[in-house]
């Protein structure tokens, strides 16, 4: 799953997971941002794995722009 990354003009980034309606976090880092989109990714995936819903076509777990 991609993480599309974008920085505001406040100065805090913000991480995205786009296969993935409403995966979005805040950071006061690059680093942070997508830390906390992964886990709620993960968490998103596990749900829906517990109650039998569908999930995205996984080639690798998480990719992130250099």
């Amino acid at each position: 799953m991609k993480i599309e990354l974008e920085r505001e003009d406040d100065g805090r980034w913000i991480a995205e997971v786009a296969d993935l309606p409403g995966v979005m976090a805040y950071g006061t880092t690059r680093h942070a941002a997508v830390a906390k989109a992964e886990a709620l990714a993960l968490r998103i995936i596990a749900d829906r794995l517990d109650h039998g819903e569908a999930i995205p076509e996984l080639d690798e777990l998480f990719a992130v722009p250099a």
